[in-house]
């Protein structure tokens, strides 16, 4: 590859837009293209036109409504993923709808969400652009290769009564971002029933976790919920973190529970997986154990770090399995993971740092 003169910029980040909303191509063309390094290539109203474009422009990222005539989103990216993967943020109204069916897209490809401006919501134009061009900075950065559409696989069978005596001892907490969705779906489809409790930050915008959770809790023989404050720990028990909110785990008459808080964001991030890997640090020491899984950025590592300082014993998914390297590598680079290990062989690594306890 040609090296970059000296004194030139990078070329910008090549984008399709696909919404069969005229006003919202517009916005979302003007909206990206005041940042110099995104440049909106083209716009399609529907996936038949965006096919063609995909092919004649070959951009970097493509953002993609979801409820379009003809044809959704959704089915789009299940024909065309094993095709022609192509880094995807969706762009998608917050109804429960529109939630259900972005996170299903994350399992036929896309790699992240944005939603689409909601008054009534508080989420508004100038918001929803500067998190769309975060997104679409970090899918440009993706493993390509990585790029799938999952399979279904039957449903595990869930006990029909709950664990004796479940209150935690041990507690698990995982981190994840840009590729997460379906990473967390392949560590705690192989997890066990009798497995400790388990809290998890994953990034997010509002309106989209509890989806995601319902969908996990559906897919897998762990029971999987949003969590609200005053939750407690069980053992056979997920509690994915809110977005808008972050989350710590907090001792409470010899039993853990998850406080939530309205508090700002922390390194760019509400929830932040630094913020829940602390408090588990703290309030269960050597108990713990931590994982942190592909995304963007450095979120988790200190917390991570912390953990292993307290005894914990933690896990981070390696380079090659990853959408995107960059929390489990700062995590690695300063020593806050013990055993570094594909995505397939997460949970086999939970189970053993459970056993060596």
């Amino acid at each position: 590859m040609a090296a970059i003169a000296q004194g030139t910029s990078p070329r910008p980040i090549r984008i399709l837009v696909v919404d069969d909303a005229a006003l919202v191509r517009k916005m979302l063309r003007v909206g990206l293209g005041r940042a110099q390094d995104l440049e909106v290539v083209g716009s399609a109203r529907d996936p038949y036109e965006a096919r063609n474009l995909l092919m004649k422009l070959r951009p970097d990222v493509m953002t993609l409504d979801i409820e379009m005539p003809k044809m959704d989103g959704l089915e789009f990216l299940r024909r065309l993923m094993p095709q022609s993967p192509i880094p995807t943020v969706v762009v998608s109204s917050l109804s429960q709808k529109g939630s259900r069916m972005a996170i299903d897209a994350m399992a036929a490809g896309a790699v992240d969400v944005v939603g689409k401006p909601d008054i009534e919501l508080g989420y508004r134009f100038e918001e929803m652009i500067d998190e769309l061009r975060i997104r679409v900075r970090n899918a440009a950065r993706v493993n390509r290769s990585l790029l799938r559409c999952r399979i279904p696989r039957p449903i595990p069978t869930r006990a029909m009564s709950p664990i004796v005596d479940a209150a935690a001892k041990r507690v698990i907490a995982i981190g994840s971002s840009t590729g997460g969705t379906e990473a967390l779906y392949e560590v705690l489809r192989d997890m066990p029933i009798s497995s400790p409790a388990t809290v998890v930050v994953q990034h997010m915008p509002p309106g989209f976790t509890n989806a995601l959770a319902s969908r996990l809790d559906s897919q897998v023989a762990l029971t999987v919920k949003e969590a609200e404050h005053g939750d407690e720990l069980w053992d056979g028990r997920v509690l994915l973190a809110p977005a808008g909110k972050q989350c710590r785990v907090i001792g409470s008459g010899g039993h853990f529970k998850v406080a939530l808080e309205s508090s700002p964001p922390v390194e760019g991030h509400c929830p932040s997986v630094d913020v829940l890997m602390r408090s588990v640090a703290s309030q269960v020491g050597r108990n713990g154990v931590g994982v942190i899984l592909t995304g963007m950025g450095r979120d988790g590592a200190q917390g991570l770090k912390q953990m292993r300082d307290a005894g914990a014993r933690t896990i981070g998914q390696d380079e090659a399995t990853s959408v995107v390297y960059g929390m489990p590598k700062v995590a690695k680079e300063i020593g806050a993971v013990e055993r570094q290990v594909p995505l397939s062989r997460v949970a086999d690594a939970i189970g053993m740092a459970l056993k060596s306890r």
